[in-house]
C-alpha cells in the first residue's frame, strides 16, 4: 500500500480516487493504504470540529472493536492444512513484502509472494482470474471499496472463525476496519493491520506567510471546521495572488469529506443523494473558482511535483502517505527542494483514507499458516508494535498505539525529518478518533463514488451546470454502471 499504495477507501470512506481519488495508489480504485508512516513528537489540537465529530461518530469511531478483554489466544483451524507452499497475494510488493520478512523471521516458516503488479483498483478482476485459473492461493489483500466483492462470496472467503479466531482476538481494533471486513451478514471474513487515519500536511514556511501560522496547533485552530478551511484557502490564494493552492485536489478534499457522512449511498436499493453532496459540491466549487485546490488529479505526473514548488500549500495525506508515496515525494526526497518543511494537523474533518484487509481462500490447503501471518499483525501486541516502528505504519491496535504514542518512541528518521521531528502518530490517533462506518457501507461504494466525483467536477465545477443538472448526471452515470440501483 505504499506506492500508489491502497487506492481507497470507503470503505472506509475509503477511498475513492481515481477511484476517485480515494486511491491509494496509482490506480483507478481507490482504497488502498498503507504507506509509510512514522513516529515523531509535536500534539496537535483537538478542535471544537474534531471533538463533535468523535461525538457524533459514538462509541464505536474510538474504540475498540468489543468490550471482551484482549486475548491472544486462538483456536484450532478447521480448514484444510499442510499444503507445500503458503501463497500470499497483493497487487504490490509495498506492503506485503515487509510483512512477509517479519512473519518469516517470528515463524521460521517461509511464504511464496505473489505479486499482481498492478493498482489496487485493478486486483479485483487478477483475483477473479486466479480463482477461476485454479492458481494455488491462500492469504491475499483486498481493499476497502471493493472488499465486498470478495468478503460477500463465501467461494472466494471463509469466516476468521474457521481459523479459529474469536471476537477477543480482535477487540483492541479500531471499530471502522471490523466494520470493513465483514460481510453484509456480519460474518468477519478480513482483518487489517493498519487504521488509515489522515490528516492535512502542509508547507511551514508558505503557512507562517501566508497564515502567520507557527505551529500545528495554531493551523487546527484555524482550520478546524470547513469554515475555516475555505477562509484559510481564501488568505492563501490573495496573498499569493492565485499562485498557490491551499490543497492539493478534489479526490483528497472529497475523501476528507465523506468521512462526515452518514446516509449510505444506497438505503433499499435506492440511491441516495443527501444534502451532504451538495455541501461538498459548494466547498470545491469555492476553492475551485478561488485557486483554493490544484486542478490535476491524484497520481497525475504534475501532482507531486507541485509539493516541490510554491504551487501548493498542503496535501491531504494517511498513514501510509508520509514516505515517498505522497509526502516525502512531494518534498522531492532527503535533497529535495521543499524536504524538512513540513507539518501535519488533523484539518477540517476526522477521516481515513485507504486500508488493507487480509483474507483467506476457502480452499487453502495451509490453514495453520495463515492463521499465524493474520495473527501475527492483527493480534500478537508484541509483533504489532514491532511492525508500527519498523514499517513505520499506524497499526490496527487501540492499544499498542497509544502506548507508542505515550512513549513518543519512533525510528523513520526520513519521515520524521521531512516533519520536522513532529509526532505525526498523535496526529493520526486524533484523527481515526472520529471515524465510523457503522451502517455505512454498501457494495456499491466504489462505484458509485468515483462517479460522483467525477460528476461534480465535469458538471458542476468544469461544465457550469446548475446543482440540479450535475445530479441527473451522476444518476445517469450511476444507472448505466449499476443496473440494480434505483436512480429515480
Amino acid at each position: 500500500m505504499n506506492n500508489l499504495k491502497k487506492t481507497l477507501a470507503l470503505v472506509a470512506t475509503l477511498a475513492m480516487a481515481t477511484s476517485a481519488f480515494a486511491s491509494c495508489g496509482k490506480s483507478s480504485s481507490s482504497s488502498s493504504s498503507s504507506s509509510s508512516s512514522s513516529e515523531s513528537t509535536t500534539e496537535a489540537d483537538t478542535t471544537a470540529a474534531g471533538d463533535a465529530s468523535s461525538t457524533e461518530a459514538g462509541d464505536s469511531s474510538s474504540e475498540a472493536t468489543n468490550t471482551a478483554a484482549k486475548s491472544e489466544d486462538v483456536g484450532a483451524v478447521t480448514l484444510k492444512t499442510g499444503g507445500s507452499t503458503f501463497t500470499v497475494a497483493s497487487w504490490n510488493a509495498d506492503d506485503a513484502e515487509a510483512l512477509i520478512k517479519q512473519w518469516e523471521t517470528t515463524s521460521g516458516k517461509k511464504a511464496t509472494f505473489v505479486n499482481l503488479s498492478c493498482g489496487g483498483g485493478d486486483a479485483a478482476e487478477k483475483y477473479n482470474n486466479m480463482f477461476q485459473a485454479g492458481d494455488d492461493l491462500d492469504v491475499y489483500f483486498v481493499e476497502a471499496d471493493w472488499a465486498l466483492q470478495f468478503v460477500n462470496d463465501d467461494t472466494k472467503t471463509a469466516p476468521l472463525e474457521s481459523l479459529g479466531f474469536t471476537d477477543a482476538n480482535f477487540s483492541e481494533m479500531y471499530s471502522y476496519t471490523d466494520e470493513i471486513g465483514k460481510s453484509t451478514s456480519g460474518v468477519r471474513k478480513g482483518a487489517s493491520w493498519q487504521a488509515a487515519a489522515g490528516g492535512f500536511a502542509y508547507r511551514t514556511d508558505l503557512a507562517e506567510k501566508y497564515l502567520g501560522v507557527k505551529t500545528p496547533e495554531d493551523m487546527q485552530k484555524q482550520i478546524g471546521d470547513w469554515d475555516g478551511f475555505l477562509a484559510a484557502a481564501k488568505k492563501v490564494s490573495d496573498a499569493s495572488s492565485k499562485k498557490t493552492a491551499f490543497c492539493d485536489t478534489l479526490g483528497g478534499l472529497w475523501q476528507v469529506f465523506a468521512a462526515g457522512r452518514t446516509t449510505p449511498w444506497v438505503v433499499d436499493g435506492s440511491l441516495k443523494i443527501d444534502e451532504s453532496c451538495q455541501k461538498f459540491a459548494d466547498i470545491a466549487k469555492t476553492l475551485w473558482d478561488e485557486g483554493g485546490v490544484m486542478k490535476c488529479d491524484q497520481w497525475a505526473t504534475e501532482w507531486l511535483p507541485a509539493g516541490q514548488t510554491d504551487d501548493v500549500m498542503g496535501y491531504f495525506v494517511s498513514t501510509w502517505g508520509f514516505g515517498d508515496t505522497i509526502l516525502c515525494g512531494a518534498a522531492g526526497g532527503k535533497d529535495g527542494a521543499t524536504y524538512g518543511k513540513w507539518n501535519v494537523c488533523v484539518g477540517p474533518q476526522q477521516y481515513f483514507w485507504g486500508g488493507t484487509w487480509m483474507v483467506v481462500n476457502p480452499k487453502t490447503d495451509n490453514a495453520e499458516e495463515a492463521q499465524s501471518f493474520i495473527k501475527t499483525f492483527t493480534v500478537d501486541d508484541e509483533q504489532i508494535k514491532t511492525y508500527a516502528l519498523d514499517k513505520p505504519e499506524y497499526c490496527n491496535n487501540t492499544k499498542v498505539m497509544a502506548d507508542i504514542i505515550s512513549a513518543n518512541q519512533y525510528k523513520d528518521t526520513y519521515v520524521l525529518n521531512n516533519l520536522g521531528g513532529q509526532n505525526y502518530f498523535k496526529v493520526l490517533d486524533e484523527s481515526v478518533k472520529g471515524v465510523n462506518l457503522k451502517g455505512l457501507i454498501t457494495p456499491y461504494d466504489a462505484t458509485i463514488k468515483t462517479k460522483f466525483v467525477k460528476s461534480v467536477k465535469e458538471s458542476y465545477l468544469e461544465g457550469g451546470k446548475s446543482w440540479d443538472d450535475t445530479v441527473n448526471d451522476f444518476k445517469n452515470a450511476v444507472s448505466t454502471e449499476l443496473s440494480d440501483v434505483n436512480c429515480d
